[in-house]
């Protein structure tokens, strides 16, 4: 290829014209972009205007795709425009046409000061010269190792997403017309052009591009092989923190299973009782009454519950231990969102931020408090008030049909007992769909600043409702029924039945989509064009993001934690399921999914919150289901206890348990010693260099 350098006095405001004219005049080789990992900078690249950042390679880190009907003049003016300085309104990146400069697609790069000053904003830590993490200041860039060469400074995830967070957070400086489009499409004063442009049909798709090399070496090291250990610093350079963190507690979790499954194999295989029960909650023949059972199994069951309460706790403390040690590697604890721009989605009246002194739209705290207030916590208990009333009429269904059975007696009323639990899993799947578009609404409507809180409060709205959804039938066999042997039943069956569907719908229907109708769409070889290679990757199903493998691993965490006492072997399951797991989850987003944008995370945020809400829950459920025990309610009956000094028993036992719990989330620390004292440093030194640029 023939190629030139990179340069100029103008940033990308000026080349655009320039662009149009080589491309039109340029050979087909010349036209054709290079290779992903190191691109000579030639015809079609806008210029930069930092002599700093005017390098001979540039690698294409994301493909923004167009409308089919977008015009050429619009196209080129997105071009200046995301190749612009910062000070007149650009995103100072660097933007390719493509080999076509009326195509549909622009790739975009990043130079070295771009990059750098995002860096700062976003609050992440890089390797200082003394070989100590510190938070990053672009003024004393010079100093931090590696701050010369962007693919070794930065990962590949990072660099991804400071494009995305550029091109997101573009402003129109004044009302501007877009060339190409109608005039209803007009910029205002602070409009937000990326969104703008969305709405407007302009921008259709943005992703992050894979770097194959990168990428198959990922593979082998990650799930080709027979290795047990996740690279799990390959993985957050490669897919970034988010997804890291999520690999990270899964391995966590994982092998946290092992003393629980021990103990249930232990339980189940010295108590005769036990395994009676594990044979009839699997086989469903000849259920026994819970009033059955021996003492020494109630004793099994008791050692269960109390080790399943300690167990959680002392999970989530090590993990927070764990999660504050890979934040400080991975340069992740010292974020300042609150500082950056503000997300695509959020408005209010422009004026200036009194922290950052930037001119920005501004909503007050107060009215955002007053609409969660108001509306959507309103709207969350309306719905599930909609999942108690689908749970209610199951059961009057299927006490309907089981007397109308009885009378009957026919091959048609033996179909009709099916009917109330079809009906009931379709009622509840609209009602999880139609929650889903509300929940979006409704956290659109409390116009959050940054993106971490909007994710964050749409994730807990959906959590509450898909954790109500799940263990609401559970909790109501257990505390209303008060049928212990059908809670057993009822949670082998969800253990074993939906462990295998998981499977199947994440991993085997993709891949056979994948591999019969998607990929025969996309071969390439080694001699087409970059463009086509990259064109092909947008054929590939957006990835859906992590919400429902962590609901999963919640899921989990909540038959072990709240009902493990009832059925020992859960843990053994998951284990066996948890294997496997780690292996197809990595497969699909390695080869299943288009490569997702990641933002930089400190921890698994409003999850980990959610597993300790569990965690203490643990203590109610399991002394629930421990006061219905025979052994108990026989040493009651001997000693002539009232039913009320049995209940206020179970409540102080309940609240010692809390206490112990309490106690030993004290006296494990949050993080290590040393991570806390790293951490304070970087604050302290962060405050020092604020002082001096004031």
């Amino acid at each position: 290829l023939t190629m030139s350098k990179a340069g100029g006095d103008e940033g990308g405001s000026g080349s655009s014209s320039e662009t149009a004219k080589q491309l039109e005049n340029a050979t087909p080789a010349e036209k054709v972009l290079s290779k992903p990992s190191a691109t000579t900078i030639g015809p079609g690249w806008t210029k930069v205007s930092c002599p700093c950042c005017v390098s001979e390679r540039v690698e294409p880190l994301v493909l923004v795709k167009l409308g089919q009907k977008v015009r050429p003049e619009t196209k080129r003016w997105l071009i200046r425009l995301i190749g612009a300085p910062q000070k007149d309104g650009g995103a100072a990146l660097l933007a390719h046409p493509g080999e076509d400069a009326s195509g549909d697609i622009i790739v975009v790069s990043a130079p070295r000061c771009t990059l750098l000053r995002a860096t700062e904003e976003l609050g992440l830590c890089k390797t200082y010269r003394n070989e100590d993490m510190e938070a990053f200041s672009y003024n004393d860039r010079d100093n931090f190792k590696d701050s010369d060469n962007m693919e070794v400074f930065l990962t590949l995830a990072e660099r991804q997403y400071i494009v995305k967070y550029e091109l997101d957070g573009l402003r129109a400086q004044r009302d501007l017309r877009i060339p190409g489009l109608s005039d209803r499409y007009t910029l205002q004063h602070r409009d937000n052009i990326w969104q703008k442009l969305g709405s407007a049909g302009v921008i259709v798709d943005m992703f992050p591009l894979h770097n194959p090399g990168k990428l198959k070496d990922l593979s082998e090291a990650w799930y080709s092989g027979n290795q047990l250990a996740q690279p799990l610093d390959s993985v957050n350079g490669y897919f970034g923190s988010s997804v890291a963190f999520y690999f990270s507690f899964l391995d966590f979790y994982t092998w946290s299973l092992l003393p629980p499954a021990i103990l249930g194999l232990s339980i189940t295989y010295f108590s005769g009782e036990v395994q009676k029960e594990m044979d009839e909650s699997v086989s469903g023949s000849g259920v026994t009454s819970f009033e059955d059972d021996s003492g020494s199994a109630v004793s099994g069951h008791m050692i269960q519950a109390v080790f399943s309460m300690l167990w959680s706790t002392v999970v989530m403390e090590l993990w927070k231990r764990r999660s504050s040690s890979l934040s400080y590697r991975w340069g992740t604890l010292h974020l300042s969102e609150r500082f950056a721009e503000p997300r695509p989605g959020f408005h209010g009246d422009v004026g200036v931020n009194p922290v950052t002194g930037r001119v920005e739209p501004l909503f007050p705290e107060w009215q955002r408090n007053l609409r969660m207030a108001l509306v959507s916590v309103p709207v969350v208990g309306l719905f599930l008030g909609l999942v108690v009333l689908g749970m209610l009429c199951f059961y009057w269904g299927e006490a309907q049909v089981q007397q109308l059975h009885k009378d009957w007696d026919s091959l048609l009323s033996q179909t009709l007992l099916y009917t109330p639990s079809v009906l009931h899993i379709v009622y509840t799947n609209m009602l999880a769909t139609a929650y889903k578009k509300v929940a979006q609404s409704l956290t659109e409507y409390e116009n959050h600043r940054e993106e971490s809180a909007f994710e964050n409060h749409l994730t807990a709205k959906v959590l509450v409702f898909t954790f109500f959804n799940y263990f609401a039938v559970l909790f109501h066999i257990a505390f209303f029924k008060q049928d212990v042997p059908l809670l057993r039943k009822r949670l082998a069956s969800l253990l074993i039945v939906t462990q295998l569907v998981n499977q199947v719908t994440e991993v085997v229907i993709p891949f056979l989509v994948d591999r019969f109708i998607s990929a025969p769409h996309r071969r390439e070889s080694k001699d087409d064009p970059e463009e086509d290679k990259f064109r092909n990757q947008s054929t590939l199903p957006a990835f859906p993001g992590l919400f429902a493998e962590y609901i999963e691993l919640l899921v989990q965490f909540g038959y072990l934690s709240l009902f493990s006492c009832v059925y020992p072997l859960t843990a053994v399951l998951l284990l066996i399921n948890n294997l496997t797991e780690i292996r197809s989850d990595a497969y699909k987003i390695c080869k299943l999914f288009r490569k997702p944008f990641s933002p930089p995370v400190a921890n698994m945020g409003v999850w980990q919150i959610a597993f300790e809400v569990l965690s203490f829950a643990s203590v109610v459920t399991n002394c629930w289901l421990l006061l219905l025990s025979p052994w108990l309610q026989k040493l009651f009956q001997e000693g002539r206890m009232s039913s009320t000094n049995i209940l206020l028993l179970a409540v102080l036992v309940e609240h010692v348990l809390i206490l112990v719990k309490v106690v030993l989330a004290v006296l494990i620390p949050d993080e290590p010693d040393w991570i806390r004292k790293k951490r304070e440093h970087i604050e302290y030194t962060s405050m020092q260099a604020l002082r001096q640029q004031v």
